[in-house]
């Protein structure tokens, strides 16, 4: 494989367990944004000694600039900041890659997987997609899907992991971490840089055919907000609905249009 795609996130690392240990204006921020880091370089060193040439790494929590991009093997480009487009964690991902590596993801909104659980903000309580609760996870590996790249690793909480089979069994997998109520147990984090990296390596060494991620022929989605006005705004993007005073959905097809709706409301 010649090029590589990692989009990373911070709230699934080995040991996260506070929202302020995600901020890069705390001081908490600075050892899990280090170890964010370490994480994402320990899947491309895994990728280069694999005999991938180029890799774009998109740093995709908060400001998109908590990844030290020193640390990163020199075959990495990283994209910082935020393009302001649908694809948004997926910015600048298209079909000349030949796979997805997703680092530091976490469970979703409505789940217990994580006490740092949520779908893209934290202004929901609920994403659901065809009726089954949808992570960040769930919503970039349809990305992938649809420009036709194969999403070939997965890293973060325990939960989040055990999902990723009903995407794709064939999905490599890394859990660094297991919610516990509003705590995270976690394993070293040298062992998890460890085991990230001889993830990486299986997951390139196998036929990346096997982990295309299958779209349904159509989407339902729906955003339950934990304001009301909320969904009164998002009621009024073209072809969503309204349905309650905290919910709105929309329905197509084209996962295109769904990309967007999820830009402009969620």
């Amino acid at each position: 494989m010649d090029k590589l795609y990692i989009s990373a996130d911070i709230e699934g690392v080995c040991g996260i367990a506070d929202w302020k240990e995600t901020e890069i204006g705390e001081a908490q921020g600075a050892y899990f944004r280090a170890e964010m880091t370490h994480e994402v370089a320990s899947a491309c060193e895994a990728a280069v000694k694999s005999g991938v040439k180029d890799i774009l790494v998109k740093d995709a929590h908060g400001s998109g600039r908590s990844i030290d991009p020193s640390v990163l093997p020199r075959q990495a480009r990283i994209l910082r900041s935020w393009t302001k487009d649908p694809f948004v964690m997926m910015a600048g991902l298209d079909a000349s890659f030949g796979g997805v590596f997703l680092v530091g993801y976490h469970s979703a909104a409505g789940t217990d997987g994580s006490p740092l659980a949520h779908t893209m903000d934290t202004n929901n309580v609920a994403v659901r997609i065809n009726g089954e609760l949808a992570s960040e996870f769930v919503i970039n590996a349809y990305i992938a899907g649809h420009v036709g790249v194969p999403v070939m690793m997965l890293t973060g909480d325990a939960a989040l992991c055990a999902t990723a089979a009903s995407v794709n069994p064939n999905i490599r997998t890394v859990a660094v971490s297991e919610g516990n109520g509003n705590a995270s147990i976690s394993i070293h984090p040298a062992l998890a840089r460890e085991r990230i990296a001889a993830a990486a390596v299986d997951a390139l060494s196998a036929d990346p055919r096997t982990m295309l991620v299958d779209m349904p022929s159509s989407f339902e989605v729906s955003i339950f907000f934990k304001q009301h006005w909320l969904a009164n705004r998002g009621s009024y993007y073209p072809g969503a609905t309204r349905r309650g005073a905290h919910e709105v959905s929309f329905e197509s097809k084209d996962w295109a249009a769904v990309m967007a709706f999820l830009f402009f409301v969620l």
